[in-house]
């Protein structure tokens, strides 16, 4: 018989690709998704729908009947527009409730999806799983807590489980670098600072890849592993990248990167008290200051992670997508 998995954020985007890439391998796939969410591309795809809310921990209860591995991709995130406490509710509370229920309906193997941002600025790049905690928001924070509840319940609870932090995650069907593509595309895009800090990103289909090795590798339970793209790059040459692929001209101008920090904070205080949506906010400007890169040194050894798509094609082929949805206008 297939082996049965459940996948929680079955509808997201790295949701949607891990269902599909797990019916292909030959799983039978259950996708735990919240009510009145679209789910017919999913269904299309042979996923078994459950609704359910990881904040709701009878409802979890028949998402779990007869799994064996649960992948836990599910978390609210910044763009949300959401309550700091409502970030604690589902990636701390949420994800308790799914490990207690993982444990007493028997899962064999629990994989929980967390992030590099737990680890927040990075202090002397490639960083390392031992890298220490430092969130530097809410939404880091309530993942650091998550991952930390998760880890001390497999040693506590005997649950056997695995974490992997995926990095910059990037590709057809997701629009997180959106703007930054449209703004090339259109020549308003300008660099802040250098563009000499380094950025790491992980084409979808290499880290769905590395997700699936998290369930089937044998005999590391417990570990923490990071799953990233083959190799990082500066600012600079990522966006030379992306003109490239969209046949743009790139501007060299170069804006100093502090005044507009500064101003990222006045409007953030400004806007606060009114609860809208600055035009210009620090953690923005961070992109074009703080060093994201990851050593994939335990991934390779471990799972004998391999990722195959490099940067220029995964751009390539992303930019081809927006455009295709007439994204970039």
């Amino acid at each position: 018989m297939k082996k049965k998995v459940l996948v929680t954020g079955a509808s997201g985007f790295t949701g949607g690709y891990l269902c599909k890439a797990l019916i292909n391998k030959g799983y039978m796939v259950k996708g735990l998704v919240l009510p009145d969410i679209n789910t017919e591309d999913l269904e299309k795809n042979g996923v078994e729908i459950v609704l359910g809310d990881l904040c709701d921990k009878d409802s979890l209860v028949p998402a779990l009947k007869g799994v064996e591995k649960v992948y836990h991709i599910a978390a609210v995130y910044r763009e949300q527009n959401i309550s700091e406490q409502r970030f604690f509710e589902v990636n701390v509370d949420g994800t308790r409730n799914l490990l207690e229920v993982s444990k007493s309906e028997g899962v064999q193997r629990f994989i929980h999806c967390s992030t590099v941002g737990v680890q927040g600025e990075i202090d002397n790049p490639p960083a390392t799983e031992e890298h220490p905690y430092n969130p530097g928001d809410y939404y880091q924070e309530s993942k650091m807590k998550g991952e930390i509840l998760a880890l001390n319940f497999f040693k506590e609870q005997s649950l056997p489980g695995v974490v992997f932090r995926p990095v910059g995650i990037y590709g057809p069907g997701d629009t997180r670098f959106l703007k930054l593509f449209k703004h090339i595309h259109k020549g308003t895009f300008r660099m802040f600072g250098s563009g000499e800090v380094l950025y790491h990103l992980t084409y979808i289909d290499d880290l769905v890849e590395g997700i699936i090795l998290m369930g089937e590798t044998p005999n590391i339970e417990g570990e923490v592993i990071t799953l990233a793209g083959a190799r990082y790059t500066t600012l600079n040459e990522l966006v030379e990248i992306i003109a490239d692929v969209l046949g743009v001209k790139l501007s060299k101008t170069h804006i100093p990167v502090w005044p507009v920090w500064l101003a990222g904070a006045v409007c953030e205080f400004l806007c606060k008290p009114f609860k809208i949506d600055p035009p210009i906010y620090r953690r923005r400007v961070d992109f074009f200051l703080k060093d994201r890169a990851f050593d994939i040194t335990k991934a390779k050894s471990l799972l004998e992670y391999d990722p195959k798509v490099d940067l220029h094609t995964g751009l390539k082929r992303t930019a081809e997508w927006y455009k295709s949805q007439g994204l970039l206008t």
